[in-house]
């Protein structure tokens, strides 16, 4: 049985496919599907949203 199954994802999906754009992997996303991206891609994109948290954070009073 999968680990991920009735996980919920942290990210919603419409931050996903903007992650994808800006990253330049969202093509192979529409194409394949997310199981088509390439774990770097997957680590990146990991990368990203952890970056955009912080500077999320940052701005709070």
């Amino acid at each position: 049985m999968s680990r991920r199954r009735g996980r919920r994802g942290v990210m919603s999906e419409d931050f996903k496919y903007e992650l994808a754009k800006d990253l330049g992997f969202y093509e192979t996303v529409e194409r394949e599907g997310w199981g088509g991206i390439r774990s770097k891609d997957a680590g990146n994109m990991v990368k990203r949203a952890l970056q955009i948290a912080e500077q999320t954070l940052k701005r709070r009073p």
